[in-house]
């Protein structure tokens, strides 16, 4: 299955899986996010093409990574005129991996939640071993040496 998702104001190709570079999206590493903006799907049933998005069809992805995209330098020169500007330009991006594409009407796929880690208890003598295991015991400074007189 595929779909045709907008954002950023371009256009993209998706399939669950993919991981693709759009323009920079607001959040951090790992959170889940949800495209609205569907205007195909394609699979096994046939092809949809929306008027112009698709009703109820959402496509859902994580966010891997926020960073910065390749260099792009800006040169103006005009001739026989002595003039030259040169600058440079890395525009911020997203990595995206598409996770799922739901179909008008279909329910999303429950991901299964970390159960909470239970603490560990004062009583346990194993947690005790740790606490003390980490901490290494102070060393004691060194005594300084008396200055050496100066002989005239």
């Amino acid at each position: 299955m595929f779909a045709v998702i907008q954002t950023g104001g371009k256009q993209y190709r998706v399939a669950p899986g993919d991981e693709i570079l759009v323009e920079k999206l607001d959040g951090e590493a790992g959170d889940s996010l949800t495209f609205d903006q569907v205007l195909m799907m394609g699979g096994d049933k046939g092809v949809t093409v929306g008027a112009p998005l698709i009703d109820g069809a959402t496509v859902t992805g994580e966010l891997v990574e926020t960073n910065r995209g390749k260099k792009i330098i800006v040169f103006k020169k005009r001739r026989r005129q002595n003039y030259r500007r040169k600058a440079g330009h890395r525009q911020w991006q997203s990595l995206i991996r598409i996770s799922e594409i739901l179909e008008p009407g279909a329910k999303k796929a429950t991901a299964k939640k970390a159960e909470p880690k239970t603490e560990a208890k004062a009583d346990d003598k194993p947690a005790e071993k740790k606490a003390a295991a980490k901490k290494p015991a102070a060393k004691k400074a060194a005594p300084k040496k008396a200055a050496a007189k100066k002989e005239d």
